[in-house]
Formats: C-alpha cells, structure tokens, sequence
C-alpha cells in the first residue's frame, strides 16, 4: 500500500470509508471483523472479536445477545472502543466513545438480513452462559428448524437480541511505515461535528 502520510484535513469518517473500501479489496477474510472492548463498573477490561454490521455519520454499529457479558458491561458502562487491524495493507484504526442502543426497527431490519440458520441460532444460543454439554444447543437448533423449516419463514427477532452503536469522540488512524517509523495521526471530537487533528510520534 502506499507510504502516503495521513491527511490530517481529511473528515475522519471518510478517510474510515476509504480505508475499510482498501481493506474490502486486500483483506482475505472478514475486512469488517473489530476487537470490542468494554469494561466491567469496577473498570475490569474484557475484549473480543465480532464483526462491524453498520458505520455511518452517526456511528458504528454491531449486535449481540443482550444477556451476553458484552451486552451486561455496556449497560453498567456505556463507553467502548474498537480496534480495526488489517494486516495485509498494513494499517489500524482505533475508536473510542459512548455507546447507546440501535432501534428497534434498525435490529428488526439487520436480522432479518441474516440467514435462516443465523437467525435460529441467535434464539437458541443464550450467548456466554454455561453450556452443559454442545448435544443441549444442538438439540434446541433442531427444534427450532423443525419450528421454522423454509428460508422464507418469518422468524421473529428474539426480544434478548438486538444491538449498540459507538459513537466516536476519538479516531486513532495509525500506518505502517519502513523501520518501525510509523504514521499515527489522531481526531478527537470537541464540539458538535468540530475535531481536534494531531499527529502523534511513531
């Protein structure tokens, strides 16, 4: 990829688009896979890997099981920050702010997007809870296939599944460079649609 500096006049979310159009064309798989990382009242840390589902002016957009250990530290902690790494062109982008929950019409509308088998396993999967043995989740999807048996059957969305949009006071654009002289370049927001440009040291 190019060794172009950062453009510290650019508007953040669109140098976000172009970045992730690079990372569509390059990246081998999931160009929209994000570490997630929230924190616990008591300021413990937990991080994971899930997949970006939305990004626009308002925000970035993911979902999940709302009685997941994600779901239950951003209620107590409504504030994240994601991390896109795109090993082959060589770049990350880190970003920070609060988080706060997508409609639900915006849900209703992403799940049904998904494919039958997704969608049946968001019911039967009580996301990050103890499973007794892999046969009991199984069994459950069965049943729900057996409920639910064509592509084209309303499926409803379960009432525990929905999903959150971050929305960023802070972008950390970073680029590799030769000899570990890299480009880092920050946008922090301070009024309104107004952001504060910084390149930082390597």
């Amino acid at each position: 990829m190019t060794t172009k500096l950062i453009d510290l006049d650019a508007d953040p979310f669109a140098l976000f688009d172009a970045w992730m159009r690079d990372a569509v064309a390059h990246e081998p798989n999931d160009p929209n896979a994000m570490a997630l990382a929230t924190a616990t009242p008591q300021g413990l840390p937990s991080v994971r890997m899930i997949l970006l589902k939305g990004a626009d002016r308002r925000g970035f957009v993911f979902y999940t099981n709302l009685n997941s250990r994600k779901a239950a530290e951003l209620k107590a902690n409504p504030h994240a920050a994601l991390l896109f790494h795109w090993k082959s062109i060589r770049r990350q982008i880190r970003i920070e702010g609060p988080v706060e929950p997508v409609t639900p019409a915006e849900a209703d509308a992403y799940f049904a997007s998904r494919s039958r088998i997704s969608r049946l396993g968001a019911i039967a999967s009580e996301q990050s809870h103890p499973l007794p043995d892999r046969a009991v989740f199984e069994a459950r999807l069965r049943n729900l296939e057996e409920r639910y048996p064509t592509e084209d059957t309303q499926i409803p969305r379960p009432a525990n599944w929905s999903g959150f949009r971050l929305v960023p006071d802070s972008f950390e654009f970073w680029q590799d460079r030769p000899h570990r002289l890299h480009d880092r370049a920050t946008w922090t927001r301070t009024a309104g649609t107004d952001w504060t440009r910084q390149r930082l040291y390597p």
